[in-house]
């Protein structure tokens, strides 16, 4: 499970045109840690008090903390923001397009404490970044396999190398479902039980094909055919017919497996000259979504086989002689 430090650039680089951030000074500091993962408005530590400031998170200034400070003397506005300086916060970002003093930049320079001005709306900036920044202090794994998704299923497979993985995957993708990732999955974990499952951005939309070579699958079979994320539902492992000690026969005991701390369904396929595994994995996916929705095929006709045995009259014993 991977929990590395989050940084100001990091965040900078991966929401901040989203969020419409431009980077006004303190280029310098953007190797600093953001520790917490929410906004935090300093009113309260720009008047003085500061026995709960949120120092470790990421700091926004909106039209009251501005025009608060318009409204002090030069000198006590030039001590609040020595003041507010004094603790390590991450970065400053100014909404609505404010713009801080050249007292404001001069003690962030000194600092190194990274200034940004966004157009956004205050409440509507600290909503998005807040969920940006729950995201990026997500835990998160990486899992081998491709990734699939079959209407709406999330399939991760599995399987040593050779076995027939690519394969099963351009099949499916030829049917119309859609390629999540190849080779390596990342996963994250969302609210404490959703795994979300994308690539890594260099290798999105490609597939090595063994004997071929990388292809494009978006140039190949159109944009249908690339689903960015997905939540996980099932992980497939191919094995070898050999390697499997007990082919599964009905299906009754369902197995788990965990990624990130959540259970995830598991299912093993074996793998032998003639089976149609693509077609084997499409089942298995469609097992999971009926699974999903509370029918259960096994268990229906185990209940319907005890209903039987229970209606047929027992067998009569000729007495002994």
């Amino acid at each position: 499970m991977e929990r590395l430090p989050v940084t100001v650039g990091q965040f900078h680089r991966e929401y901040g045109a989203a969020l419409e951030l431009k980077l006004l000074a303190g280029e310098a500091g953007l190797d600093r840690v953001i520790r917490e993962p929410t906004v935090n408005r300093p009113g309260l530590a720009l008047s003085g008090f500061t026995r709960y400031f949120a120092y470790k998170r990421l700091q926004v200034m909106g039209h009251a903390e501005v025009f608060y400070l318009r409204s002090l003397r030069q000198e006590e506005r030039v001590a609040r923001y020595a003041y507010l300086f004094a603790y390590k916060i991450p970065c400053l970002v100014f909404s609505r397009s404010l713009k801080p003093d050249k007292d404001f930049f001069a003690a962030g320079a000194e600092a190194g404490v990274p200034i940004f001005q966004t157009p956004l709306v205050t409440m509507k900036f600290i909503n998005k970044a807040t969920l940006d920044l729950e995201m990026m202090f997500a835990p998160r794994s990486s899992e081998l396999g491709c990734m699939v998704d079959i209407l709406g299923i999330g399939v991760i497979i599995r399987g040593e190398s050779g076995i027939g993985k690519s394969e099963a995957v351009l099949a499916l993708i030829e049917r119309g479902y859609s390629l999540v990732a190849d080779d390596v999955v990342k996963a994250t974990l969302v609210d404490g039980r959703d795994v979300l499952c994308t690539s890594a951005e260099l290798t999105r939309n490609h597939m090595e094909v063994r004997g071929i070579g990388i292809i494009n699958v978006a140039q190949m079979f159109g944009v249908k055919a690339i689903r960015k994320e997905k939540s996980l539902d099932v992980i497939i492992t191919l094995k070898q017919w050999d390697e499997v000690a007990d082919v599964e026969r009905l299906g009754m005991e369902q197995e788990f497996v965990k990624v990130l701390g959540v259970d995830i369904p598991h299912v093993t396929i074996p793998v032998r000259p003639g089976r149609d595994i693509a077609r084997l994995i499409e089942v298995a996916a469609f097992q999971i979504k009926l699974r999903k929705s509370g029918y259960n095929a096994a268990e229906q006709l185990n209940d319907r086989l005890l209903a039987q045995m229970g209606e047929k009259p027992a067998a009569v014993v000729p007495a002994e002689p």
